[in-house]
């Protein structure tokens, strides 16, 4: 007993315990390698030698960590000193990636794929997988307009190629291509997401490769069994960041005073011209309203935009069930999302339920299925009562003395309340969407290393449209109601048989995959138009009770693509890299002589940290060089256009009206694919365990046979017929890094994930060689879609008068440069502007870590593109009819204006295009997200295995030269129009909650 006792005695006493941490592999030091005590606090760590020295109990259990390599607990016991060497953390290299039929592990790829994990997906309250992309992925430029609920950004994969085939990626889900994008999904079931960026990555998909390849995973079962159900929910309100600052109404009093001096009839009793500056009661009498005159005198300025918008309100729940065991996996996830909008009217509310099985039948045959159902409501998709209140008369009344809406506030005919059109049931336009997507499959082992797999892939969608028009609508106006329904079906299925054979014969490993497919796509449309509805409660629900039926159509485009590809993965001790791919598809858009395409790729790649003239410098964890060159093709050609169409004509026949058909369009049976070929080198690194890793990119891509209009001589009774002609480039580089800035001992830990893109977009040659086509605004040498007008130079003085009036101006005005210097202004002096094609994209993202506590917050920035604000343009009037964004005009008063005099003769100002293109250049705080992850045991408690709280803000910053110095509005635009038909930039708090049972 005695010796047990002072056994115990010494155990519980302090020591100092010393030693060295070492890694494993080539026994160097570790500095800052963390030593703490286990289930404590307390800790210290390790010298630039790895050399370090605690006190602790014999009881302690020591845990060594460093970032790279694997941890280890120690139990202290009557040992004063100990060594630890610790292993490198290899699940970086090991990390198994989707490739597209198949996988691979990350340190054996060959092309360039990014990916965004579930967990940068989740980390942000997100409404689709676009926005979990746009600035974590370098090469994807994600762009979003406006904030009505249901929006969809656009993807662009390394640039546009294409002028009319299409530039949308290709999406993916759980191997069966989709035939439309990516907005029914939910993000809650989503696993990871990988982005095929080079041609050898794409080549695997052929005819679809050209534009990118979006692979997106979902979630699976487990096979430790156990059961683990999730609730992820967060609610919160949405609000508008700012709002469109509109001339008051004085403000627009003395605009609308302004215009008529310009003209010249703002004249007081005698006949005489006020000045500017000066108001006279007898002219205002002249030019105002009565309600106008009321509004003056009392100094009204209704703010229509205060009593339309509203706070949002978003919700998200998401429950899941995950489980199973080595024979059967399942996973079950239910969501529901909710947006309602900042504008009544204006909502998106989606339900969906994925449920993925995989079972194990014996040890040769493997079976699952991916099933997801969808059912989404989108209401105001086509409705902007937004912007019609821009131009809204601010001396007027909205409601009258009894509090009722006034329909016709002022005697301009054109205008109505536009409270009016977001009263319940005035106007309507609602889609209603279900969708039920299926992945089928089964897994059989042929032999060791040779398995068969089919996949089966049908997809159903069937979707209405619904629009209603009031009698007290602005489209209406007192008349008869109107009645829209626009009813589509569709049925799209995959089949597809893979054999995959995997052999190492020594230090050579094969890896071979051959793949069989055909898609079928089958879509129907029905709409029906009517005028006269007797009831508005019936709204579109009744269409027969209509007075007249105004339109009635029908459409079915069917289309089928089938294809073979074979891929050869070949390594040589893990070294030396090569990877070749063919693809041969068949499609029944394309011409009789030009239905199949042949696509091949091939790919190295070289992990020279392998190599032994690369041990010394063991700071480098991993260096991998890749290089590649294939060719993809665009099919994305409307059906039926390779053939000649008709279309309907009228014609005289006995003195009797008749219909028949008549040739409208030239087919051409040698169509064929746009060929995109590409060249990517690329690098992948890691560097002091881990701390730093990335990659670089570098690609070219050049698409050739682009599917363009080529222009025909009138007299053969068409304008144009489309060929294979033309050719665009991309050029571009890459960045992506992540490092580890801080991991303490304390449990302080700081990383961060930094993407940059920088891409050229140019035109090679189009249907007439290289020569430019200034009517489409194609330039050869420069992007896409290139702004060509006239360039904006001020605007006339008075000491110009006689130089104004000579190039047919008058002081005031808009003065346009004279490019050509031939002394007047025409359209041989328009310019190049700029385009829409940013300098250079990026994001940063942030994450800290301390006890649970953690911060996150999100930045993502575009940089170069010009925009074109149609709110410069389009709501900037200076007549005096309609109100408008308030700007600085010229006046006699005030000469160093930049926007023109006010002109009642002018609807809008001359040359007003010169005036709408801008720098669209912004920085935006996406996301600042803080959260607390209870304590195991605390959670335990609550008969939980996990909880975590979170709060979150999303785009609560946007800075733009734009929105601070040019009255504009968010410049973020996926086409590089900002204009009135989007709703006004938000912010959204929420608040969240992650539970695991």
């Amino acid at each position: 007993m005695f010796f047990v006792l002072m056994g115990i005695q010494m155990l519980a006493q302090d020591r100092t315990v010393t030693g060295r941490v070492t890694a494993s592999d080539d026994g160097s030091g570790i500095p800052g390698a963390s030593i703490s005590i286990k289930g404590t606090s307390k800790g210290t760590s390790s010298d630039a030698d790895g050399n370090y020295k605690i006190t602790v109990s014999g009881s302690s259990v020591l845990t060594f960590s460093s970032v790279g390599f694997n941890s280890q607990d120690v139990s202290v016991g009557n040992k004063s000193q100990i060594n630890v060497a610790l292993a490198t953390d290899t699940k970086a290299l090991t990390e198994v990636v989707v490739v597209g039929y198949g996988t691979q592990k990350k340190s054996q790829l060959t092309g360039a794929i990014s990916s965004v994990t579930s967990k940068q997906i989740t980390e942000m309250p997100i409404t689709n997988l676009g926005q979990a992309m746009q600035g974590r992925v370098a090469g994807v430029d994600v762009a979003q307009s406006g904030s009505k609920p249901g929006t969809v950004p656009k993807v662009l994969i390394r640039g546009r190629r294409s002028f009319n085939a299409g530039n949308d990626p290709l999406y993916v889900v759980d191997g069966i291509p989709l035939s439309s994008g990516y907005e029914d999904m939910n993000p809650n079931d989503v696993a990871s997401m990988e982005i095929l960026k080079d041609a050898t990555a794409t080549a695997i998909y052929g005819a679809r490769g050209a534009n990118g390849v979006v692979l997106i995973t979902t979630k699976r079962g487990s096979k430790d069994g156990k059961t683990v159900i999730s609730y992820d929910t967060y609610v919160g309100s949405t609000q508008t960041l700012d709002k469109i600052n509109l001339f008051t109404g004085a403000e627009y009093a003395e605009m609308k005073r302004e215009s008529r001096r310009t003209i010249g009839t703002y004249k007081d009793a005698n006949g005489n011209l006020v000045p500017t500056g000066v108001m006279d009661a007898y002219a205002d009498s002249k030019l105002f309203t009565a309600i106008e005159l009321d509004g003056i005198a009392k100094g009204r300025t209704t703010d229509y935009q205060d009593l339309m918008v509203r706070k949002g309100f978003q919700q998200n729940h998401a429950i899941g069930v995950q489980g199973g065991n080595e024979k059967t996996q399942f996973s079950i996830n239910g969501g529901y999302f909710q947006d309602k909008g900042i504008i009544e009217g204006l909502d998106f509310t989606r339900y969906s339920l994925r449920v993925n099985v995989d079972h194990q039948v014996n040890k040769a045959l493997k079976v699952g299925i991916s099933s997801y159902g969808m059912y989404g409501v989108t209401n105001g998709a086509n409705l902007n009562p937004y912007g019609f209140l821009l131009s809204q008369n601010p001396l007027a009344r909205a409601f009258d003395d009894s509090g009722n809406l006034i329909f016709q506030q002022t005697d301009d005919a054109l205008l109505t309340n536009p409270l009016n059109e977001i009263v319940k049931g005035a106007k309507i336009d609602e889609t209603r969407k279900y969708r039920i997507f299926n992945s089928v499959y089964a897994e059989l082992q042929l032999a060791k290393g040779l398995k068969y797999r089919v996949n089966f892939g049908p997809d159903f969608t069937i979707s209405r449209n619904g629009q209603f028009n009031g009698a007290l609508t602005n489209a209406i106006k007192g008349g008869n109601p109107t009645a829209t329904t626009d009813n589509r079906f569709g049925f799209n299925y995959t089949i597809e048989n893979i054999l995959t054979y995997n052999k190492q014969i020594k230090d050579h490993n094969i890896g071979i995959t051959a793949l069989q497919s055909m898609q079928r796509d089958d879509y129907e449309q029905y709409t029906q138009s009517v005028l006269g509805v007797p009831v508005e409660t019936q709204a579109f629900f009744n269409l027969g009770n209509a007075s007249s039926i105004q339109g009635i159509g029908s459409n079915l485009i069917q289309w089928t693509i089938a294809s073979y590809m074979a891929r050869i993965n070949y390594d040589y001790k893990g070294k030396y890299l090569l990877t070749v791919t063919a693809r041969r598809d068949g499609s029944s858009r394309f011409g009789e002589n030009t239905k199949w395409g042949n696509f091949p790729g091939v790919a190295l790649g070289w992990n020279l940290h392998q190599e032994n003239f690369m041990k010394r410098l063991t700071f480098i964890d991993e260096l991998k060089l890749r290089a590649s060159m294939a060719q993809v093709g665009n099919q994305g050609l409307s059906p039926y256009q390779t053939q000649g169409l008709e279309g309907r004509t009228s014609y005289a026949w006995n003195n009797n009206a008749a219909y028949g058909y008549r040739p409208n369009t030239i087919g051409n049976a040698d169509l064929k694919w746009e060929t995109s070929t590409s060249k990517n080198i690329g690098a992948d690194f890691s560097l002091w365990r881990g701390k730093v890793s990335g990659s670089v990119e570098y690609y070219q891509t050049n698409t050739t046979d682009l599917l363009l209009s080529d222009q025909l001589p009138t007299s053969t009774g068409f304008a144009a017929v489309t060929r294979n002609v033309g050719e665009t480039k991309n050029t571009g580089i890459e960045l992506s890094l992540s490092t580890v800035n801080v991991d303490a001992e304390n449990g302080f830990k700081w990383s961060t994930d930094f993407t940059f893109y920088k891409n050229s977009e140019e035109i090679v040659s189009l249907y007439n060689g290289a020569k430019d086509d200034v009517g489409n605004r194609w330039f050869i040498g420069k992007p896409l879609n290139s702004y060509f007008d006239y360039k904006y130079e001020g605007i006339w003085q008075t000491a110009e008068a006689a130089d104004a009036k000579a190039k047919g101006f008058s002081v005031g005005q808009i003065k346009v440069a004279d490019s050509n210097g031939d002394g007047k202004i025409t359209a041989d002096d328009r310019v190049l502007l700029g385009s829409d094609v940013p300098t250079w994209t990026g994001g940063i993202t942030n994450r800290f870590s301390y006890k649970g506590f953690d911060l996150s917050f999100f930045i993502f920035t575009r940089q170069g593109q010009k925009i074109v604000s149609r709110f410069h343009q389009n709501s900037n009037y200076l007549q005096g009819r309609y109100n408008q964004i308030k700007v600085d005009y010229w006046t006699p008063n005030n000469p160093n204006a930049y926007y023109p005099r006010p002109n009642f003769n002018q609807e809008f100002p001359a040359y007003n295009t010169a005036i709408m293109y801008f720098d669209g250049s912004f920085i935006k705080v996406r996301n600042i997200n803080v959260g607390y992850t209870f304590p195991v045991k605390t959670a335990q408690k609550l008969g939980l295995s996990s909880l975590r709280v979170y709060a979150s803000i999303q785009q609560p910053f946007i800075f733009s030269k734009y929105r601070s110095k040019e009255n504009g509005v968010d410049p973020e635009t996926s086409n590089g129009n900002v204009d009135n038909n989007v709703t006004p930039a938000t912010q959204v708090s929420t608040f969240g909650l992650n539970i695991k049972f």
